[in-house]
């Protein structure tokens, strides 16, 4: 998930790390974070790569750091987890979502109402000024979110909070229930970093996702740069025609890149500007959280597939995050990534014009 923090005021920023050149500011980021990523990595902690990073940019933004991750990196970042999925995913990923469309449409459908219902509340509460609660509870599209939340007049600097804090949730909560549900993925052994890799492959697979990432951006596909090299990397890997390789280095780096991208959007201004919605927006998110739970239980009863495939698949976003936490886990892939991609497409589709609904009668 990207969303863009750039509205928050500068000189509100400038104490603390933020006194500091950028560059230095960089260089504490990577110092907290790799202790805490290989804190995290030895106690077997899925996706502590991206859970050490992510709690290292949050304690450098709450400090007052400036920096931000400029978009050509998480672009790239989103490039390479969509091709490490699609050399994942197995073949019956699309026979998962063709034969189950209707559960997986309830779902989805179910998740934005209860999420649209929670935004409507905290609008005729008025804890938050104007529409800005219907446009921060959205679970999901968020950049087209922010974008009509400022056509409305809706406090964007909330918004982009409301959706930051509950990618955090959802990405630190299923961390923790993958691992003390034991889920976490086999082969303990040490990860070798720089291992052996074929070039060749190496090359095609990052042309095929690049590629695939442009032409997703330029034809305005929802999330493109992740969705469009998934969806032909899955496609190109199942019928052999491309091996999907890449090289461990560069999962880590894009792992640390997406938890610098969620951690670094926690500012202390912006919580400042937040403290009147920060108890209610966590309510909230842990009622959505709450009832994504429960969907996942009725999968578990009704289709017998097991509970941490359910709950990942269930988690109301962000998608690039739960990806990350999937593929750190025992779970099922295909069916977490077919449904999570359904919920981002749908909610992308009819997520803003529900929300605009709302929000005019609100």
């Amino acid at each position: 998930m990207r969303i863009d923090s750039s509205s928050s005021d500068p000189v509100a920023e400038s104490f603390g790390l933020g006194r500091l050149p950028a560059a230095v500011q960089w260089l504490l980021l990577v110092c907290l974070s790799a202790p805490l990523a290989a804190g995290f990595e030895s106690i077997g902690l899925p996706a502590g790569l991206l859970m050490g990073p992510m709690l290292a940019g949050i304690v450098i933004g709450m400090n007052g750091g400036t920096i931000r991750l400029p978009g050509t990196f998480f672009f790239l970042v989103q490039v390479v987890l969509a091709m490490m999925i699609a050399g994942m995913v197995s073949p019956d990923l699309a026979g998962t979502f063709l034969s189950r469309w209707p559960l997986f449409l309830a779902i989805v459908l179910s998740v934005i109402a209860v999420s649209t219902l929670s935004g409507w509340v905290m609008t005729r509460m008025r804890i938050l000024p104007g529409t800005t609660a219907i446009w921060g509870s959205s679970a999901g599209a968020a950049s087209t979110m922010l974008l009509m939340a400022g056509a409305y007049g809706a406090d964007v600097r909330l918004v982009a909070f409301m959706q930051y804090l509950r990618v955090v949730f959802v990405a630190t909560l299923a961390t923790l229930v993958a691992r003390f549900a034991g889920q976490q993925a086999a082969g303990g052994e040490q990860t070798m970093f720089f291992a052996p890799v074929d070039l060749i492959s190496v090359a095609l697979t990052l042309a095929v996702g690049i590629g695939c990432g442009f032409a997703g951006r330029r034809l305005r596909v929802p999330a493109g740069a992740f969705l469009a090299p998934f969806a032909i990397g899955s496609t190109l890997s199942l019928t052999g025609t491309l091996h999907v390789e890449l090289p461990q280095w560069l999962l880590a780096l894009a792992f640390a890149l997406l938890g610098w991208n969620i951690g670094l959007g926690f500012t202390r201004s912006i919580l400042q500007h937040a403290r009147r919605a920060v108890l209610p927006t966590i309510v909230s998110i842990v009622v959505l959280i709450g009832f994504s739970g429960v969907l996942a239980v009725m999968l578990v009863a009704t289709l017998g597939i097991d509970p941490m495939t359910a709950y990942l698949a269930t988690s109301p976003g962000g998608l690039d995050s739960i990806a990350v936490i999937a593929a750190s886990s025992n779970v099922d892939l295909s069916f977490v990534m077919a449904l999570q991609t359904a919920r981002l497409v749908i909610i992308t589709v009819a997520g803003p014009f529900i929300a605009r609904f709302v929000a005019d009668r609100a």
